[in-house]
C-alpha cells in the first residue's frame, strides 16, 4: 500500500488571456447534472488555478483520485503549464511557482487522459460550480467534447448534513473532523473532499 493510501485510509477512518478560445461562452452553460444521490464509486476532482475567473484563468494543477466502493484505486495527479505568469498571491495561496510548472505539459496535452482517467463516473467536488467552470471552459479545446458528468457538491452536502460549523469551507470541514489537510494542494483537496463525502454518506444513513 503506498503513502499516499495509507493516507487516505487514515482520513478515511489578475487579467489573462483565456486557456481556449471561446471559454467563457462555454462557461455561461450548466452542462453538468447535479446530483445528491449516495453513490460508492465517482472520481474525486480538484484544480489550482491561477485565478477564479473560469475561461480567463488558467489551471496549473490538476487532481483526481477514482474510489470504488469509497476504497481508493486510481490517481491522476500533474501540474499544468499554463502558460503565463503565475501572480505572487497564488504562489503564497498554492505553493505552485512559475519554475514548478516551466516543464509542465499543457491543458491540451492533459484534457484527454482526464477524461479517460474520469470515464463515466459521477464526479465528487468542493464547491463543484468553481472546478467544473474550469473543467467545461475547456469544451472543444482541440477538438474534444467535456461529455455531461453527473457532480456531486459536498458543499451542497455538507449543507445539510455538518450544521455544527459555522461555514462550510473545506479548510473549516477538516477542521472539525480533525483531518489532516494539505490545503490548497489539488490532491490535498481530493483527499479531504472524500473524507466530507464519506462522513457525510454515513451520517446521513
Amino acid at each position: 500500500m503506498t503513502d499516499l493510501n495509507v493516507k487516505v485510509r487514515n482520513l478515511l477512518n489578475q487579467t489573462l488571456q483565456p486557456q481556449n478560445v471561446g471559454a467563457r461562452a462555454a462557461t455561461r452553460e450548466k452542462k453538468y447534472k447535479t446530483s445528491s444521490e449516495p453513490v460508492k464509486d465517482y472520481v474525486v476532482l480538484d484544480f489550482e488555478t491561477t485565478g477564479f475567473r473560469a475561461g480567463a484563468d488558467r489551471i496549473i494543477q490538476i487532481g483526481a483520485i477514482k474510489f470504488v466502493n469509497h476504497e481508493q484505486t486510481d490517481l491522476f495527479n500533474t501540474f499544468v503549464n499554463p502558460k503565463c505568469h503565475i501572480q505572487a498571491s497564488i504562489t503564497r495561496l498554492t505553493g505552485i511557482t512559475n519554475e514548478m510548472v516551466e516543464t509542465a505539459p499543457s491543458i491540451e496535452d492533459k484534457i484527454e487522459e482526464l477524461l479517460n482517467f474520469i470515464d463515466d463516473f459521477p464526479i465528487i467536488a468542493h464547491n463543484a460550480s468553481f472546478d467544473m467552470g474550469f473543467l467545461y471552459a475547456l469544451d472543444n479545446i482541440e477538438d474534444i467534447s467535456i461529455p455531461q458528468y453527473t457532480v456531486i457538491d459536498t458543499v451542497q452536502l455538507a449543507r445539510k448534513i455538518i450544521t455544527e460549523t459555522p461555514n462550510h469551507k473545506l479548510t473549516t470541514l477538516t477542521k472539525f473532523l480533525q483531518l489532516e489537510h494539505d490545503a490548497h494542494d489539488a490532491i490535498g483537496d481530493c483527499i479531504a473532499t472524500a473524507a466530507i463525502y464519506q462522513y457525510c454518506m454515513q451520517r446521513h444513513l
